[in-house]
């Protein structure tokens, strides 16, 4: 098959026009079958690109998927830091996170998957924009309960790997949803991702204070 002729985009704004084209299309496939699922040719032909284009934008696929990871994570702080004044911390970080299965599942996947095959650069970009925000979301909890800013910071970092962990657990294979089926002894095995990290939260924020030196 012929890919399509590929016209540069001259412009500073047509450029971000088409990395925002890439990452809408990115969202939406993975939204759909899931961030494993998605191939860098998947992404291409979804936003009409050839793939040898998409690599103008984004080198790799892991890189398109640790861009929209960045994204998940600002529109989750937002979120957070409204929520946090009413709700309180455990509320206030668990409940955005159960209304974003996308980032549970980018989450999920950062550390075994996406940050690999990328580039210096592009990891340099998201560790500092993600320690920013787990900073931010951090001091906000320290403001709204007993913990320390550096203990809030903990917090948060923790909230995020377990969702990461807990969404896997929770969202089960085709294969292990057919044997959950066949086997419910099993299935009661698997750990309900809200009520499992709302507790294992509040775990953290009540002992976290009793190991201080």
């Amino acid at each position: 098959m012929t890919e399509p002729a590929f016209v540069r985009a001259r412009s500073p704004e047509h450029k971000q026009q088409r990395r925002a084209a890439i990452l809408k299309a990115a969202r939406e496939l993975a939204t759909k079958d899931g961030v494993r699922s998605v191939s860098l040719g998947g992404v291409a032909a979804e936003v009409g690109f050839a793939k040898s284009a998409v690599a103008r934008y984004f080198g790799t696929r892991e890189e398109i998927y640790l861009e929209l990871a960045a994204e998940c994570w600002r529109e989750w702080e937002a979120e957070a830091l409204a929520r946090m004044p009413e709700a309180g911390p455990i509320d206030a970080l668990v409940d955005p996170l159960t209304e974003r299965p996308l980032f549970c599942d980018l989450l999920s996947q950062v550390t075994t998957t996406l940050e690999h095959n990328i580039s210096v650069p592009a990891a340099r970009r998201f560790k500092h924009e993600m320690h920013e925000i787990i900073r931010s979301v951090g001091a906000a909890v320290a403001e709204h309960s007993e913990l320390t800013e550096s203990e809030g910071i903990e917090l948060v970092t923790a909230a995020g790997a377990l969702a990461g962990v807990l969404y896997a657990a929770a969202t089960p294979s085709a294969t292990l949803r057919e044997l959950y089926e066949r086997e419910p002894e099993i299935a009661v095995m698997v750990p309900p991702f809200e009520a499992t990290l709302k507790r294992a939260l509040a775990a953290l924020i009540a002992g976290i204070p009793t190991l201080r030196a």
